[in-house]
């Protein structure tokens, strides 16, 4: 009876149909936790279940986010997407502005007090930015440049494409002459790329991919810095191996993603689709789809099984995505996006966040957001100062 109970109330509140009787009586059996399992299963059946016709109108979205904030705040349509839902999550926080999904920990407080308003420095998000280093040494800024051929390297040519993306087509005219390329995105940059074989690459900001410009031995190999993801294509006998640190990531055919960041502890290769094998120094592992090896600075390799992949490549589809993130793991992500600097003003906040946010929010718009969770934030030029 509880169940249905339920069910009803949650199609109604997605829906932007709901009562303020009936609103009352949901956020009163979210606030008293009476089953929690029982709420999350409710919750995910429900959201699984909505077909809406159509994006979510402002009035609707405006409803909801009034209904559960009691705040006045800018309305960006959501799009729909699988919530995010921890064990300790007890209260579910629509925030339209960026769609963001919010799950608050237990121990959490959300203050009643307005939020700090920031002061707008017009820090607009990342977008595609990256620089090409030749074989010759020279430099191609590739977000400046016009779609067509950009360079010739021995039969192969180096060619924009109408999306912006970069490609390489050969020649044709016998061998290949064998030169390396680099591509560069900065701190608030991104870019794809499709190399010589026809493998599928995407750098995040602050990353790097060094290749041949054609493969002609019998491997194909890339080194990385920084987080880059992979879908390499199938070629029998000649196998894909990708340098990171002291990890070397090899494949035949398939989709990983690779964080080598040199300020994160740990190197994460994350397989979601075939099989890669992981060599480390004295060790190699095999990995299967949804698990993920990380390398920590003292040598020691772990595998985690059953890895969140949708949060791991969140970045490639536009989005900052946290599950029980601390402070300085979601800050990190912004400084590179950004391009900011965060410094902590006396101890850095315990805090612990999950949800997704657009990362083509400016930087204030997702400030604001991450405020909800009991922690202040002063912008002063490109600095972020974290205020507890």
């Amino acid at each position: 009876m509880l169940r249905e109970r339920l069910l009803y109330l949650m199609e109604r509140y997605f829906k932007g149909a709901c009562t303020e009787e009936e609103r009352k009586e949901l956020a009163q059996y979210i606030s008293t936790e009476q089953d929690e399992d029982l709420l999350k299963e409710v919750l995910g059946d429900t959201w699984d279940s909505f077909q809406p016709e159509a994006p979510m109108p402002d009035a609707v979205s405006g409803r909801i986010q009034a209904a559960l904030l009691n705040a006045e705040k800018p309305v960006i349509q959501m799009r729909r997407r699988r919530p995010w839902m921890a064990a300790a999550a007890v209260v579910l926080v629509l925030v339209t502005a960026g769609g963001l999904w919010l799950s608050m920990p237990k121990k959490a407080v959300v203050s009643e007090q307005p939020v700090q308003t920031l002061q707008a420095p017009g820090i607009a998000p990342g977008g595609n930015k990256a620089v090409l280093t030749l074989g010759d040494g020279s430099v191609i800024t590739l977000d400046s440049s016009g779609n067509g051929v950009l360079a010739q390297q021995g039969n192969v040519k180096v060619v924009k494409l109408a999306n912006g993306q970069l490609a390489y087509e050969d020649g044709g005219q016998g061998k290949n002459e064998v030169l390396f390329n680099t591509m560069r995105t900065p701190r608030g940059g991104e870019y794809r790329l499709t190399l010589p074989d026809g493998s599928r690459v995407w750098l995040n900001a602050a990353s790097s991919i060094t290749y041949p410009t054609a493969f002609v031995e019998d491997e194909r190999k890339v080194s990385i810095t920084g987080e880059v993801y992979f879908e390499v294509a199938k070629q029998a006998g000649m196998p894909f191996r990708v340098k990171a640190g002291d990890m070397t990531v090899e494949v035949l055919g398939t989709h990983f993603n690779i964080n080598a960041y040199a300020e994160e502890k740990t190197i994460r290769t994350t397989l979601l689709e075939g099989a890669v094998k992981v060599n480390t120094v004295g060790k190699e592992t095999l990995l299967k789809p949804g698990q993920q090896a990380g390398l920590q600075e003292n040598g020691i390799l772990r595998v985690k099984n059953d890895v969140d992949v949708d949060e791991v490549i969140a970045w490639k589809k536009g989005l900052f995505q946290f599950t029980d993130a601390d402070m300085p793991a979601v800050m990190r992500q912004l400084e590179n996006w950004y391009d900011v600097k965060v410094i902590y003003e006396g101890q850095v906040p315990e805090r612990s966040f999950g949800g997704a946010i657009q990362r083509s929010l400016p930087l204030v718009r997702v400030l604001k957001i991450l405020e909800e969770n009991d922690v202040k934030f002063r912008l002063e030029g490109r600095n972020i100062y974290v205020m507890k």
